[in-house]
């Protein structure tokens, strides 16, 4: 079935808990920013409409909350980097120390720990926010390689069945990222962009492995998903009764918004940590193969840009074999 131990990843994400609980803060406050800004531009926009009478109020009301979305995503536009950096790229760096069988500190001392070890992988924010958008860049390409499901099901009729089934392993390629982030970190590299060709590189020759594995994960995160979702219609029944008029509303938007600060915070760190320790066990004692790294070049243009900014660090030729295994 799956190649990961369900016990061992729980317990790691149990034992990166401050990661946790932050994420869940960062996550819930983005969620909230979202819903508070677009109400609030909803009901100036009313207001606004009601003085000036052209349109109606729920004109007004609409690209009042259409101002209040977009402020918030510029926002967090500029702070994207700070979020990679700070939140997702720490939690990585945690769990990669514990899968290697390192102790790490608990408590807020973890988060100081993971941000000394992510600025000495990437002594700048913006370093590791252009590998990571090219990683997700070249990884798209990786499905095409592979054929996805309709290289293994050659039977005609199934193109509606075989197209939901390719969907799924695109999902599936979410988080290539984040495990190629944590190759990178695991490696103790010094030449980001040349590791992380090597981390997708390798990533795409055992990709029928990772993929499957993923696959499976999707599955569980969905489930998942749904018991989380159905957990918070308790709470938000209860608000929905204490709440009068059209306020109530809001108690269901909220049990929404605690929902997803869950999976996000949790459900998330769990397949990264698994994904990881499959990936890091099926590479073991392997190296890039050249013949992947053309194939990846002649169909990402993302990829060739990784290559050639791996270049500039390397100073080199094209091909450097593959970085110290952790």
């Amino acid at each position: 079935m799956w190649d990961f131990e369900i016990g061992r990843t729980l317990g790691i994400v149990m034992r990166t808990w401050p990661f946790v609980v932050f994420r869940m803060i960062v996550y819930f406050g983005i969620t909230i920013a979202y819903i508070a800004s677009t109400g609030t531009g909803a009901g100036i926009g009313y207001g606004v409409g009601h003085i000036m009478g052209d349109g109606g109020p729920m004109s007004f009301a609409m690209w009042g909350g259409i101002l209040g979305f977009g402020l918030v995503s510029l926002i967090l536009y500029w702070v994207r980097e700070y979020i990679l950096y700070i939140v997702k790229a720490g939690h990585i760096a945690v769990m990669v120390q514990l899968i290697d069988g390192h102790d790490v500190p608990g408590g807020q001392g973890q988060i100081a720990y993971a941000r000394s070890i992510v600025t000495e992988r990437f002594a700048e924010a913006n370093v590791l926010f252009v590998l990571d958008q090219l990683i997700k860049g070249a990884v798209a390409a990786i499905t095409g390689l592979i054929g996805g499901i309709a290289a293994f099901i050659p039977i005609p009729g199934l193109n509606g069945i075989v197209k939901f089934i390719n969907a799924i392993i695109r999902m599936s390629l979410t988080y290539v990222d984040e495990i190629i982030l944590g190759y990178n970190i695991r490696t103790a590299s010094t030449r980001p962009f040349e590791t992380g060709r090597q981390g997708i590189v390798l990533y795409a020759q055992n990709a029928k492995t990772m993929v499957k594995n993923a696959i499976w994960l999707t599955v569980m995160t969905a489930i998942l998903g749904v018991i989380v979702f159905l957990l918070t219609l308790a709470p938000a029944g209860a608000i929905l009764y204490a709440m009068p008029g059209n306020m109530a509303g809001w108690g269901f938007v909220l049990a929404i918004v605690f929902a997803w600060a869950c999976i996000s915070a949790f459900v998330e760190p769990f397949v990264i940590a698994a994904m990881m320790q499959v990936y890091f066990k099926v590479i073991e004692g392997q190296v890039p193969d050249p013949e992947w790294d053309r194939r990846l070049s002649d169909a990402s243009k993302q990829f060739r840009e990784l290559k050639d900014k791996a270049l500039e660090t390397v100073g080199g030729s094209r091909w450097t074999g593959a970085a110290r295994q952790g």
